[in-house]
């Protein structure tokens, strides 16, 4: 798995979460499918929270992702 997977994985996150929802709820999808994955990917086991954070910026200047805030929390949400 690269950095440059991520974004794929966000997505697919966001769409099992009904299209929204915040980053732990999207963290903990990704690591429980992906755990192996990640864990054999070098580096980026140690990065991956911080780049699904890259991956949701790449998503939001496509247009693929809305970044909202409720209170203090941040919410993702595929457009």
């Amino acid at each position: 798995m690269k950095k440059t997977d991520l974004p794929d994985l966000v997505i697919e996150a966001l769409r099992h979460l009904g299209g929204q929802d915040e980053i732990v709820p999207i963290a903990r999808y990704i690591w429980e499918r992906y755990e192996a994955q990640l864990k054999a990917s070098g580096d980026l086991y140690y990065t991956w929270q911080y780049d699904i954070r890259w991956a949701a910026q790449k998503l939001q200047d496509s247009g693929t992702l809305l970044k909202t805030r409720r209170g203090a929390r941040s919410i993702w949400k595929l457009t």
